[in-house]
């Protein structure tokens, strides 16, 4: 047992880092991060700007790419075959028909999920819920009447020419909470999070927004045509593709069923 305890009291007591030593570890793990951040956003200028960027045709893409799609705007492919933003004057325009559209469409596409997914809302499909309104109870926001519950769509009008109306002219001739703000990237009192603070975040999530915007543009054709087609909405045509893939899908339910020719 003594042997033990002698054995124990030789053993050096584990060292213990000094508050100088904290501090450069920390200064290094600083820059190594800052570092890492670096690279990423580098990286990331490099891949969606510039003349390096990712091209429509990939690898292939010499000699495909017009003069004036210079990689300087998000999103830009550089895909214009039919030469419709030569004039930089309608380029200009079509970039913000484009992107106040697919904002318009990520919107959209949520709200024609949600009302159908919620059992709040007694799962009514997108193309009937505005019906709702000139039922006998009104129509409640969310299936909750604590949040909107609204009876008459004259009201429902006004508060959206109002308020998005408002917006819109703020965005576009500015207003008290700030002047010669960006058209189409506001920020400022667009941004009360901060999310754009940073320059090199700001140009990668302008390339996220709008490739999420065109994606969410096509989602909104397609629930226009199930919904022409199907007469339901998109989460009971997912269900049903899900639990029969092969037999209900858009080949399916297109050309074999609905249009095919009758003797």
């Amino acid at each position: 047992g003594g042997s033990c305890r002698g054995a124990e009291a030789d053993e050096p007591a584990a060292a213990t880092p000094s508050t100088s030593q904290l501090a450069m570890f920390a200064k290094a793990a600083s820059r190594t991060s800052a570092a890492a951040a670096t690279r990423a956003v580098t990286r990331s200028a490099v891949e969606w700007y510039g003349p390096d960027r990712a091209k429509w045709l990939g690898p292939f893409s010499d000699n495909a790419c017009p003069s004036y799609l210079t990689g300087e705007y998000p999103g830009d492919y550089g895909w214009d075959s039919a030469g419709l933003s030569a004039d930089p004057e309608t380029f200009a325009a079509y970039r913000e028909a484009e992107l106040i559209h697919a904002r318009w469409a990520m919107l959209g596409a949520l709200g024609c999920v949600v009302p159908e997914a919620l059992d709040s809302t007694d799962n009514v499909p997108w193309f009937k819920a505005g019906s709702l309104i000139f039922s006998e109870g009104g129509l409640d926001y969310l299936g909750n009447p604590s949040l909107v519950h609204a009876q008459s769509i004259l009201a429902v009008l006004a508060c959206q020419v109002i308020l998005m109306g408002g917006a819109e002219a703020y965005r576009s001739n500015g207003g008290p909470a700030g002047e010669g703000l960006d058209k189409l990237h506001p920020g400022e009192s667009f941004d009360p999070l901060g999310l754009a603070d940073d320059p090199d975040t700001f140009a990668e999530l302008k390339v996220k927004e709008i490739k999420n915007g065109r994606l969410a543009m096509f989602s909104m054709f397609g629930f226009y045509v199930q919904a022409i087609v199907t007469g339901k909405g998109p989460v009971e045509n997912w269900k049903e593709h899900i639990a029969d893939p092969y037999n209900v899908n858009g080949f399916t339910e297109v050309f074999a069923t609905k249009f095919t020719p009758s003797a």
